[in-house]
């Protein structure tokens, strides 16, 4: 009689995982890289939605949201552009701008009259009412702002930054945060707003970092701060992050190759930075508005 084969042979079910394994170790990269593109579209599409906002606000005040983290109105350097970007787009309190603010990080006028008030008891504070008739905004939907404190994203400890301020996040989830309602989101890296200076002249041939085009110092505290990790910051120096206080890095990564001599991008308007998906500002994966 004929002998019947119920089943299959160690060769040919290792023929089958040697083909399966070359399959997933092709499958794989392909799909990782199917996935990255996505998120670099997607943050594409927030850097744009971003510019649409900014548009919208010089429409309405005549000018660029500031950046410059120098004290002017406010008493400390805790203020940064990338916060200061936050506010004019969706608010102190994500509420709207309102019209009487001097971008102090606590939402003060300078002379001690609440710009954004607390607690929003509008039955028993008509007041509160009509600051809110007179906001602006929000120039980005909070959906695409992806809006973060920074004691959220890097705690309280240490940092030189007004901890409960909010600022705008790219697409790049690099901490998991549960929100008080019990959601869980992924936040990403604050984007870096950094707002011209069209009067001066000079890119990184003057040591005076505000009489450049772009001051790195807007931004400096919030990059000093370190890379984020899953727990927070891990403190890992940003590639534009000179140790030295030099912040060659900065100026050079802005830099527009395509000029004669060292001159930034956008000259007359802004520049902003997304880390990308290494989270880290200055490498080759970032998304810019240049």
């Amino acid at each position: 009689m004929k002998k019947v084969r119920n089943g299959f042979s160690l060769i040919e079910l290792m023929t089958v995982a040697t083909i399966i394994a070359i399959l997933a170790g092709l499958l794989i990269p392909a799909v990782t890289a199917v996935r990255r593109s996505a998120k670099e579209t997607e943050q594409r599409a927030q850097v744009t939605s971003i510019e649409l906002g900014i548009a919208a606000f010089k429409n309405d005040y005549g000018d660029y949201p500031p950046s410059s983290a120098r004290p002017q109105y406010e008493p400390t350097r805790d203020y940064s552009g990338a916060q200061k970007l936050a506010e004019a787009l969706v608010g102190w309190d994500l509420l709207g701008f309102h019209p009487s603010s001097v971008f102090r990080s606590d939402g003060e006028d300078g002379n001690g009259t609440d710009v954004y008030p607390t607690p929003w008891n509008l039955a028993l504070n008509p007041a509160h009412e009509q600051n809110l008739r007179d906001r602006r905004g929000p120039y980005l939907e909070l959906a695409t702002a992806n809006t973060f404190r920074i004691n959220e994203l890097f705690g309280t400890p240490g940092s030189t930054l007004a901890a409960d301020t909010y600022v705008l996040c790219d697409v790049f989830g690099k901490r998991r945060l549960t929100l008080t309602n019990g959601e869980i989101v992924k936040a990403g890296t604050p984007i870096l707003y950094y707002r011209a200076k069209p009067y001066n002249k000079d890119h990184d041939t003057d040591p005076q970092y505000g009489d450049r085009i772009y001051d790195v110092l807007d931004n400096r505290y919030l990059v000093d701060l370190g890379t984020i990790t899953t727990d927070g910051s891990d403190g890992e120096e940003h590639p534009i992050a000179d140790a030295d206080g030099e912040y060659d890095n900065f100026y050079e990564f802005i830099r527009d190759g395509r000029m004669p001599i060292a001159w930034p991008y956008r000259p007359d308007s802004y520049i902003l930075i997304s880390a990308g998906a290494d989270g880290k500002y200055g490498t080759k994966d970032d998304i810019c508005n240049f």
